[in-house]
């Protein structure tokens, strides 16, 4: 069966206001015209859309079941056309970015990313590093790790070793490693990163009584405040070190893992996708 657009869109609208002056007044036309686009659907259909009342409508059985399917197409319709801007198709790309390296590294890059790529509509959602790519419905995700996340494809970007950072004052304090024992050491959810870096700076691992954070901007935001001592990438936080808001005490750093931008395997990737992936892994190369 065919049934007519304009009348499609006439019962949509009247079905969300419940009323045929309201649509009207919505698509821009009078309400006569809404009330005969819908009578014409409904002889059409061979059922009563909805219920005309004293005051409004209301639905009937029929016009409710409709109602839900066409909403969504229309939604569905509006958002495919949005992304036709000048006579060019824009595609959308949702990324999930460790808010770390979101900040610290993707933000400064992305204008020229836009610029250069205006087809591609980019939607950034950050994270601490736990994402579904399949359940949030996600195109790609940048996360930290070891690279091996099940049933996913992961393209290696950066390396970010960890090591102290905190106030100037709070440094002054800080004579040798040894000395962090007398501080209060900032800790995220992964629990062994202290203790790996005083193993690499051949100390043991003092009492850990510091609050433990899931967002390392949180915990450098604490670091810059002179709540305790950070254990922080300080290539993700460059700014903070050119102001010296935060330093770096000590030159070691030690590496538990590094950026990956990872795919699901069971997806064939779009343009947009491949795009990106190729774009930021180049931008990677340039920044090693």
């Amino acid at each position: 069966m065919q049934l007519p657009l304009n009348a499609l869109r006439a019962f949509e609208a009247s079905a969300r206001h419940l009323s045929f002056t309201r649509a009207a007044m919505e698509l821009c036309v009078t309400q006569n015209a809404v009330s005969a686009q819908v009578r014409n659907l409904e002889e059409r259909l061979g059922a009563p859309l909805f219920r005309r009342l004293p005051r409004g409508l209301a639905l009937t059985d029929e016009g409710a079941a409709l109602l839900p399917m066409l909403s969504d197409s229309f939604e569905r319709m509006r958002l495919v056309l949005e992304q036709f801007e000048g006579g060019l198709h824009r595609e959308v790309l949702t990324v999930a970015v460790v808010g770390t390296f979101a900040v610290g590294w993707l933000l400064p890059r992305l204008a020229a990313f836009q610029r250069d790529h205006p087809f591609i509509d980019l939607r950034l959602l950050t994270n601490n590093n736990r994402v579904d790519l399949a359940a949030e419905g996600l195109d790609c995700a940048i996360r930290f790790g070891d690279g091996a996340w099940h049933g996913t494809e992961a393209e290696p970007l950066l390396e970010a070793p960890l090591s102290p950072v905190c106030t100037p004052a709070l440094a002054r304090r800080l004579r040798s490693p040894a000395a962090l024992a007398d501080e209060t050491l900032l800790r995220s959810y992964r629990a062994d990163e202290w203790a790996r870096w005083c193993a690499a700076a051949g100390i043991e691992t003092p009492l850990l009584r510091g609050p433990v954070f899931d967002s390392s901007i949180a915990m450098a935001a604490a670091a810059a405040q002179g709540i305790g001592v950070a254990l922080l990438p300080p290539a993700m936080f460059g700014e903070e070190l050119r102001t010296e808001r935060l330093v770096q005490p000590f030159a070691l750093g030690v590496s538990l893992g590094r950026y990956w931008i990872t795919r699901l395997k069971s997806r064939a990737p779009t343009q947009a996708m491949r795009v990106f992936q190729a774009w930021i892994v180049r931008q990677a190369l340039q920044t090693d």
